[in-house]
Order: C-alpha cells, then structure tokens, then sequence
C-alpha cells in the first residue's frame, strides 16, 4: 500500500514536471507580450495656405474618402490674386509687344541709314575720283564727304538705337524673363486658390477636429488629425532574453483587448535598434552603486494581416510569436 502511494506520489509528481518542462518549452518558443498596442498611420491635416474658414464638410469621427473636401477658406483673396496676375501677365504680354515693335522699327531705320550711307558713300567716292580731272569743284567734293559722314554718323546712331531697344527687349515671345516672372506668379496665386479646398490625402477616419466656419485658419497649423485605413500593425515589447529568437518573417498570433475573443493573425515585419526607454525624453541614468538589473523590453512591429474597420489606434493587445522555424 505504501509503495503504491509513493508510486502514485512520483508519478503526479512526474506529470507536474513534464507539464512545467512542456510550458517552458513552449514560452521559450512561443514568446508573448501582452505590452503591445495597435497602430495605424496618423495624418496631421493642416491647411497651405492662411485665411477664413468658411466651410467646415465632416464632423469628428467620420469616415472620409482619398480626395473628400474636408474644409474650405474663403477664397475671394486668393480669387482676387488671381485676377491681379492674370492682369500683371497681360501687361507684360503687351509690353512685350510694344518693345518688340520699337526694335521692329529700330531695324527699319537701320536698313534705311545703312541704304543712305552707301548711297552718300559711292556718291563721294565717285566725286574723289573725278577730283584729279578738275571737274568737281571742291565745295561739291566737301560736301559730298559732309553728307558720308553725316549718314555714317545717322547709321552709328540708328544702331545704337537698336541695341538698346533689344535690350529692353531682352527674350523675344513667351521666353522673355517679364513674361516668366509674370507667369509663375499666376500660378502660385492659382495653387493658392487650389489649396483654399482642403481634401483628405488618403481614405480614414476623423479624430481630434474642432472646427467652425468663422475662424481663422494659419497656413501650417494642425487642424485636426486623420487616421488612415488600410495597413494596421502592432508595436509589441518583447524582453530583451526573448530576442535572439526573433526574426522578421516569423508568424505571430495576435488578440485586441477591444475586439474579444477573435484571434488574428499576422507576421513580424522589424526589430527595433534601441529599448524604448532609448528615446524617452529622461533616459534613466543607472549610477554605479544605486543600480538594479531589469530586463528591457524592445519594440518588434507585427504587421497585421485581414484588419477589421472597427480596429483603434492604440488598443491593447497581446501577441505571441511562433519562432518554432529556428529549430532548438
């Protein structure tokens, strides 16, 4: 009967052994953390330009569409701008016009004292050589020499003329630097009516928005923020002892305190280089001689396969990590 009993007793005690053997085996293959949180990409909406806001479009916790007006600036500003440039290019275009007519006519003046100088020329020329025969007087030969001069002086005066009237000139049509200026002022003033309609860069969900028409509206400033959906994934901080098992790659298995009793699955997709304490604002400082050990836990981002929408920012999880793929 003894022996027996004492059979029975190293037998349960045996079970107990194997069942604590078979948990450590599994704990140390499957490392879990129930320190991790959801996360999601987070857009912090702020208007590119300053001004009215005229029309608030969504409400906080709304879904919206890549694309969705959200809020809208009064635009009578940025419209007037607009027409301002659109004048001052006109202008330009009809500057550039007129100077292009002033070096039209600069040139037709220079055709015409170029053709009078080489007429006074040949005029004088010929004269020169009858002077040897004493058949030109020289009164008639000066003033023939007079009237070249005078139309080369003419001829020198119309160029110069000319080459200032291209200079004001500068580029001939629409590469002229006033017509370019003139132009990319237009257009900043069209993107700056473009951007008085704020619209959601990627489809998500409303959150911290506290709009009303009336208001104003700094260029830069956060308005209010959008969580994108689509790509969820989990920040879970795993041990440092639980890292050398770790890959990226590995399955991991994930419950949301939030959505109970669904199971999820997913796959690590990184480690992180430092503890989380690494990048607090206060690292701790352990002093030599007021220092006790303790395990640090590092970030590894689980990527989440098949999120649902009713999935939050920052929910609690826990996660558990199969990286049976390593061997012993």
């Amino acid at each position: 009967m003894r022996a027996a009993k004492l059979l029975l007793l190293l037998s349960v005690l045996g079970l107990i052994a194997l069942g604590g053997w078979r948990y450590y085996d599994y704990a140390r293959i499957h490392p879990n953390t129930a320190d991790a949180y959801l996360g999601m990409h987070v857009v912090r909406v702020a208007a590119q330009v300053s001004g009215t806001l005229a029309k608030v479009n969504v409400r906080n916790h709304e879904a919206v569409k890549a694309g969705q007006v959200l809020f809208e600036i009064d635009p009578a500003t940025f419209e007037l701008a607009v027409r301002k440039a659109q004048a001052t290019l006109d202008q330009a275009r009809n500057t550039q016009q007129a100077n292009e007519a002033k070096v039209s006519a600069a040139e037709a003046r220079v055709r015409a004292a170029e053709a009078t100088f080489e007429e006074a020329d040949r005029h004088a020329r010929r004269l020169k050589s009858l002077e040897g025969k004493g058949s030109v007087s020289k009164d008639r030969l000066d003033g023939a020499e007079q009237a070249r001069l005078d139309a080369h002086d003419s001829l020198q005066a119309s160029k110069a003329e000319l080459s200032a009237a291209r200079a004001v000139l500068g580029e001939a049509g629409e590469a002229n630097a006033a017509i370019q200026a003139a132009k990319a002022n237009l257009d900043q003033a069209r993107l700056d009516l473009s951007h008085t309609q704020v619209s959601a860069p990627a489809d998500g969900v409303v959150a911290e928005m506290d709009l009303r028409p009336g208001g104003y509206i700094s260029a830069g400033r956060e308005m209010f923020a959008l969580v994108e959906i689509g790509q969820v994934w989990v920040d879970a901080n795993f041990k440092e002892t639980d890292l050398p098992r770790i890959r990226p790659g590995q399955p991991a298995e994930i419950q949301i305190d939030s959505l109970p009793g669904k199971r999820f699955q997913g796959s690590v997709e990184s480690l992180s280089p430092a503890s989380g304490t690494a990048f607090s604002l206060l690292p701790p400082e352990n002093a030599t001689g007021n220092w006790v050990k303790v395990s640090q836990r590092f970030p590894v981002r689980i990527a989440l396969q098949d999120p649902l929408p009713q999935m939050r920012v920052g929910a609690s999880s826990e996660v558990s990590i199969d990286t049976s793929g390593l061997g012993e």
